[in-house]
């Protein structure tokens, strides 16, 4: 098992050389560094990961002290890390998840889904997976975010997922868990917004179809970019067929950008990332 090292500073001569001297003087394994620097705001990112034991507080004093002021270091220990899943009623990104979960395809831990309508417990029962049905009739926004405050808290996950959950949340839900909320929809916004963007899309006859994983922030649908990807389509495909074709890059997408970020090989800089694939 690897532990990861990510860091983000003013960039500087001699930084990589620097970095990798402190893991040397502890005799670890380095299995893989990777570096990049954002000319544009004079950033420096790096994800190093090494094998082998070694004094992490040390590391991090040690990498604290070296790199320019108010760098930002976070050292990760090797953990399988905790997901929790927010659900409406499509079953598609949800059942890739619980696949992969069940196969051990990714490196996480399903705590449990949480959905406003029933429709997926089945589902989440074959894969012995718990499920919270918290219905948000007749609550306000920020009721029913309330309740679902409350199961977060009790499951402390490292990240929560929205697989195809269909509801906006409020900024202060947004920023309450900001860094750890991935979302996932079609790449048609903001051309086709609101209901049924596939037929939206059928009726002015596009050529492709995608979809964006994101970061979820206060500013609907505008977060960090994660991982995208498109599929080809022609006149032969109805609104039917457009609809399954998004929903087969949706799952994928989602997946990918949960293994980019399950990995640490996600920095959020500004409103953009920066991926170590």
């Amino acid at each position: 098992m690897e532990t990861i090292i990510k860091i983000a500073c003013r960039d500087e001569k001699g930084l990589v050389h620097k970095i990798t001297g402190i893991l040397y003087e502890q005799l670890v394994n380095v299995t893989q560094t990777n570096e990049f620097v954002d000319e544009g705001s004079d950033r420096f990112f790096m994800r190093i990961s090494f094998t082998g034991p070694c004094d992490l507080v040390l590391v991090q004093e040690r990498l604290i002290s070296m790199l320019p002021k108010q760098a930002e270091v976070e050292i990760i220990p090797p953990k399988q890390k905790r997901v929790l899943i927010l659900v409406t009623k499509e079953h598609h990104c949800l059942g890739e998840l619980l696949i992969k979960y069940q196969y051990q395809d990714l490196n996480f831990k399903v705590d449990a889904v949480i959905g406003n309508h029933e429709d997926l417990a089945s589902l989440c029962q074959q894969f012995q997976v718990p499920f919270h049905f918290i219905s948000a009739g007749g609550l306000e926004r920020e009721a029913h975010e309330e309740l679902l405050n409350q199961q977060i808290e009790f499951y402390q996950p490292d990240l929560i997922v929205l697989a195809k959950y269909m509801r906006i949340l409020t900024p202060q839900f947004s920023l309450k868990h900001k860094g750890k909320l991935i979302n996932i929809h079609h790449s048609f916004l903001p051309a086709f917004i609101g209901a049924r963007p596939y037929q939206q899309a059928f009726d002015r006859g596009v050529k492709i179809i995608g979809a964006t994983a994101h970061f979820v922030t206060d500013d609907l649908d505008e977060g960090p970019i994660i991982c995208q990807e498109i599929v080809p389509v022609n006149h032969t495909y109805s609104a039917k067929d457009m609809s399954k074709a998004g929903k087969d890059v949706e799952k994928i997408v989602l997946a990918k950008a949960l293994r980019l970020v399950l990995e640490d090989r996600v920095f959020i800089h500004q409103n953009k990332t920066i991926l170590f694939e």
